[in-house]
């Protein structure tokens, strides 16, 4: 059987699974794909042909025509982690294999090379119609995703569609096997320089590069790090820091998702509900979903930059990636807020 007629099959086969699966219950679509044992991108790449189109293959050329959609949700994700906002694409840089968005409202730092797939989804059901852009990285894990809101431009997502669909439009896609970086052994690393080159930082984005430097892990250099820069705290530390700064009405920064994109809040939360196992803040333009029963650990970390420390609580699954980060609403080249320091200081003391 060739590679076309194997897609067609499979395609068929799981989009007959997905389909009596949403005719027993409403499901999410993140939530079949668990159930029917393949990744989302798979899912989605199933229904291509039958309200599903496949983008051309530069996605980049895409995203350069989102910002005519006017209001849409952007949505990004990891396992244990939605980050959802609303409001316009604006001020895009995405030429180079490193992109950003500096809107109001849309806030993102992208990673071409982990941008695989893209579809235009449109869903039944919705009044007018759901209709979304997703994106999903070469294992079909869920990259980033664009969904029209009130307001939207919709001829406009029409002639998106039109112009980037790719020429051929046969369902399913061929996906790769999910790795994650191992951890050399701790007595490989020499703790003293890591420290010596953390207290150096001038920037928080050179913490990246000392960590590739190093060849060390988020985990491994909270171990690291001591408790001058870094020290655990609660697993609980979402919840009580979040329905503080909810009570003080103090802003933060919210930054959540996963190796291809990384989308940030910035601005007060105000409305924090837990439901299950979900921490969730639900604003108006705002939504963030946290799964609390996959934060493994949760750390302050300090920081030094040219402007002064920054701080943040960093929460990690259990093997050892970024679920979330919360920061003061800081700019750079600007000191951080002392009400945000004070606040963090009160909640999570450095141990004695």
């Amino acid at each position: 059987m060739d590679a076309a007629t194997y897609h067609v099959t499979a395609g068929i086969s799981l989009r007959t699974a997905w389909d009596a699966l949403r005719a027993q219950q409403p499901i999410r679509q993140r939530d079949a794909a668990d159930l029917l044992g393949v990744s989302e991108g798979e899912l989605v790449a199933s229904r291509v042909g039958a309200g599903v189109t496949r983008l051309a293959a530069d996605l980049r050329h895409v995203l350069k025509a989102v910002p005519a959609l006017g209001r849409v949700m952007a949505l990004t994700r990891n396992d244990a982690c939605v980050h959802e906002k609303i409001g316009v694409y604006e001020n895009l840089g995405v030429d180079s294999m490193v992109g950003i968005a500096l809107g109001e409202d849309i806030d993102l730092r992208l990673f071409f090379t982990h941008w695989k797939h893209g579809f235009a989804v449109s869903e039944a059901g919705a009044p007018g119609g759901l209709q979304s852009l997703q994106f999903f990285d070469a294992t079909g894990q869920a990259v980033h995703k664009i969904f029209l809101k009130e307001g939207a431009d919709h001829e406009a997502y029409e002639q998106l569609v039109t112009r980037f669909a790719a020429d051929t439009q046969v369902p399913g896609i061929e996906v790769t096997t999910r790795l994650r970086g191992q951890e050399q052994p701790d007595g490989t690393v020499d703790v003293a320089d890591f420290r010596e080159a953390w207290a150096n930082l001038k920037d928080t984005h050179e913490f990246f590069w000392m960590l590739k430097r190093f060849g060390v892990t988020r985990m491994q250099a909270m171990r690291f790090a001591g408790y001058d820069f870094a020290h655990p705290v609660p697993l609980d530390a979402a919840r009580t820091l979040l329905d503080t700064v909810a009570a003080s009405a103090l802003p933060i920064m919210v930054f959540a998702g996963n190796p291809g994109c990384i989308q940030i809040h910035t601005g007060p939360v105000q409305h924090v509900k837990i439901v299950g196992p979900w921490l969730n803040v639900l604003d108006a333009g705002f939504n963030l979903h946290l799964r609390t029963d996959r934060i493994a650990s949760a750390w302050v970390v300090r920081k030094p930059t040219a402007d002064g420390v920054v701080t943040s609580l960093e929460l990690f699954d259990g093997v050892g990636e970024t679920i979330a980060m919360f920061f003061g609403k800081r700019k750079p080249g600007l000191p951080e807020m002392a009400q945000w320091q004070a606040t963090i200081e009160a909640l999570f003391p450095v141990p004695a």
